[in-house]
């Protein structure tokens, strides 16, 4: 049986009892189950987010979630505070199949979904446009108190946003201007290790045409390890101008600086993790690591007519980055010590100009009530890095891995500018979706895509380019069996890079983009007169033109293939009595078909191994309840598998389960008192792998109390 049948078999096995079953059966009477105060509201109007709210995310169409067909979710900004997410990824890999894979080499940033990992592979947007990733590394936006809402959508979306998209797509919407009075949200925070947090969230009406929102959020900590100190601030400010009522513009300015907790993980002794140097810092006294993004953009969006309408997004983006760290923790048996290396010293100057313009028309096809959308998008993106680079120190410290003497940077390498590119990337898209009957709808797109690629070596002078040009399509189905219930189908391409393009090496430009190919299959369903939902997805994805070593040359080829199957589930529940559950889980067997790597001088398959950083299962659960008298209670719960953290699949980084709690007081009208309580079973656990020698390790048990005050 061919694995596609399987996937149909799979998918139509757990599909049926799932419609037989009949939810509305068990719903208890009209009026009992009112929504609670802690349910999923937008920010800035208050409406439930649902499948039937429109994910911008999933289609520039503007369908809801229902009539998108592909598996999505949202998340707004009131469900990221309540969840103790202190960064957008963390409120991410709370979503299905979504798990964190951050190290401070991909600026603390990097996700798994679906089988794929990294930047090159799940992308993340702000506000509908890409920053592209330079050497893996993306920095912004971390920070959720600017957020407004957050969507995912999982597979892969090249048609909708270029390469770099096989295993999800995250969407970060901002706090905008929003018409009417002007409201203010001040946040006083404290919590364990010193963490300190000083918030203001401001927006409303300025005049009867012109608004404006501001956020402002600073935060500091001394951290849960030894020199553990950070700091980061971040502001959004956003003014809107309707011209008229069809035509506005607001311009915006988002800007981050942070400087993280210098923490690059902790050693294993003799394959082992000690809970005795979990809070230990092996990093040097005169480390780095610091972070400054900022964003600028102009939205113009204009309805011509009832028909059609228009909207642009003008935008600038500049990154400057600084990395100075010893990074390498490595046991050594013999001589019962540590031995501390890779002194590297690493800068990124990124700067990015771009512009996306796009048309949607509502029309007739055929006879058949249609939606299109045509539009074009531009990039041009200058990278420069300085690094210390050939990185030829020999050896390092051997430090006392229990008493670790933090000592100083050095390198006999020098810090110089090494690389300046230049990519320009020009797309053409276009999206429709037509209304076949009262039941069936077709939704379909295709992007054609240009990227060129000129690259300097500043160090011996040697300068190459090269050209990657791609294009992807999809086409997906919807049945709508009620109004309330639908079954999807789609088929979808993607395309990724064999490494960031803002920094592909002269050997690696030479290759052509990576292909992959999903089908997925699906339902979403509201019930209970929308107090309940849950969907189900069921994918395969294959992914061609890996790099894998040539068993005779040794030297890299595009001949590897990584495939992907899993099923995810969601259900989001109102309950009588103010309870709220919201819960959902992924299962995915990825695996590499083809693959071949050199160790030793001979070539080893990693045919039929995991991929690195995958788990095979994950899940999260949330409940909320109220307790009357404004009080209310949350208990979660987050569930990641065992990964491994070779190809080889002989080093393996443990499974963890974290529980978290808060509670919140509505003291008055305007005052809220909340508690947040993190991994309250002060479990020790690894959250990702720096390497198979060492992990990064997860928070201990902490709580932060925070005082919000509405004005």
């Amino acid at each position: 049986m061919s694995r596609y049948s399987k996937l149909h078999t799979l998918a139509a096995n757990a599909l049926a009892p799932c419609l037989a079953f009949s939810l509305p059966t068990f719903a208890a009477e009209p009026g009992i189950l009112a929504l609670p105060s802690t349910a999923i509201t937008s920010n800035r109007d208050n409406d439930p987010i649902s499948l039937a709210t429109p994910l911008p995310a999933g289609s520039r169409l503007n369908l809801s979630a229902m009539d998108t067909p592909a598996s999505t979710s949202s998340l707004s900004a009131e469900v990221i505070e309540q969840r103790n997410n202190r960064t957008v990824q963390d409120a991410v890999s709370r979503s299905p199949g979504i798990t964190s894979i951050a190290t401070p080499g991909d600026g603390n940033t990097g996700l798994s979904a679906r089988g794929f990992t990294g930047h090159g592979s799940v992308m993340t947007l702000f506000d509908g446009s890409r920053l592209y990733t330079g050497a893996g590394t993306q920095t912004f936006p971390v920070d959720p108190w600017m957020v407004e809402r957050i969507d995912v959508i999982r597979g892969p979306a090249s048609v909708l946003y270029g390469e770099g998209a096989t295993g999800a797509v995250i969407n970060v919407i901002p706090k905008k201007p929003f018409a009417g009075e002007i409201r203010n949200h001040l946040r006083l925070g404290y919590g364990s290790y010193d963490r300190q947090q000083l918030g203001l969230d401001s927006g409303g009406s300025l005049s009867e045409r012109l608004s404006y929102r501001l956020t402002l959020n600073q935060q500091t900590g001394n951290g849960w390890v030894d020199r553990g100190d950070s700091r980061s601030l971040a502001m959004s400010a956003a003014l809107r101008f309707d011209a008229t009522d069809d035509l506005s513009f607001t311009l915006a300015h988002e800007r981050g600086d942070a400087e993280p907790m210098n923490y690059f993980g902790t050693p294993l002794i003799d394959g082992h993790q000690r809970d005795s140097l979990s809070t230990k810092n092996y990093n040097v006294r005169n480390d780095v690591q610091r972070y400054h993004d900022e964003w600028t953009r102009l939205n113009t969006d204009w309805n011509l007519s009832d028909a059609i309408s228009a909207s642009n997004q003008l935008y600038y983006i500049k990154s400057r980055r600084h990395w100075r760290n010893a990074e390498d923790y490595t046991w050594n048996s013999g001589l019962g010590a540590l031995e501390r290396g890779s002194f590297l010293e690493i800068k990124h100057d990124q700067e990015q100009i771009g512009d996306r313009q796009s048309v949607t028309f509502d029309h007739s096809l055929f006879g058949l009530s249609s939606k299109t959308v045509v539009g074009a998008e531009y990039n041009r993106i200058r990278f420069g890095v300085d690094s210390n680079s050939p990185y030829t120190d020999v050896g390092g410290d051997y430090i006392d891995p229990w008493h670790p003497a933090p000592g100083y940077f050095h390198s006999q390498d020098p810090t110089r500018p090494q690389t300046h590119s230049t990519t320009r990337t020009f797309a053409l898209f276009a999206e429709n979706r037509t209304q076949l009957s009262e039941r069936w709808s077709l939704v379909t797109g295709v992007r054609r895509d240009q990227n060129h690629i000129d690259r300097d070596n500043l160090v011996d002078g040697n300068r190459t380019d090269r050209s990657l040009n791609g294009g992807n399509w999809r086409a997906g189905l919807v049945f709508a069996v009620t109004d309330e219930l639908s079954l999807y189908g789609q088929y979808s391409t993607s395309e990724d890079g064999v490494n960031s393009l803002l920094t592909l090496s002269p050997s690696q430009q030479k290759f052509d983009l990576t292909e992959a190919k999903q089908t997925e299959l699906g339902l979403k369903q509201l019930f209970w007169d929308g107090r309940g939902e849950w969907t189900l997805a069921a994918y395969h994805i294959v992914k061609n033109k890996l790099l894998v070593d040539n068993p005779d040359t040794h030297e890299k080829e595009q001949a590897g293939q990584q495939t992907s199957d899993g099923l995810e589930a969601t259900l989001e529940l109102a309950l009588a009595n103010q309870w709220q559950v919201s819960a959902n889980a992924s299962v995915v067997r990825a695996k590499y078909d083809d693959f071949d790597q050199t160790v030793g001088g001979e070539t080893v398959s990693r045919a039929g191994n995991r991929p690195t950083n995958v788990p095979r299962r994950t899940a999260n659960l949330w409940v909320n309840k109220g307790l009357g008298h404004d009080v209310e209670a949350g208990m979660g719960l987050r569930y990641v598998d065992q990964r491994y953290a070779d190809t080889a699949n002989t080093r393996s980084v443990p499974g963890f389960t974290v529980v978290d709690a808060n509670l919140g007081w509505q003291v008055l009208p305007d005052v809220r008192l909340g508690l947040q309580l993190n991994n309250l079973l002060d479990r020790r656990y690894a959250a990702t792998a720096h390497s198979g020698e060492q992990w990064l390790m997860g928070e201990p048990r902490s709580y932060f109390a925070t005082l919000d005050y509405s004005f």
